[in-house]
């Protein structure tokens, strides 16, 4: 989508024209606290994934000794 630097200045414009310069670093400050949140949540959710996936192999090892 945003593949040159063209693009990416007339999105810049857009938003500065939409925005304001007065919103600008309100408008950053809150783009960048979304992005953080949604990272954080991102990796809680693959460790907890990780965290299932270990207990089950746990599970299955014990599982398999009992059958012996």
């Amino acid at each position: 989508m945003l593949n040159s630097p063209v693009d990416i200045a007339i999105v810049a414009g857009i938003v500065l024209l939409v925005f304001g310069p007065k919103k600008l670093p309100e408008l950053g400050k809150s783009l960048g606290q979304g992005l953080g949140n949604f990272k954080k949540a991102l990796n809680d959710a693959q460790d907890e994934v990780a965290n299932a996936a270990e207990i089950e192999d746990k599970e299955k090892k014990k599982t398999e000794e009992s059958a012996k």
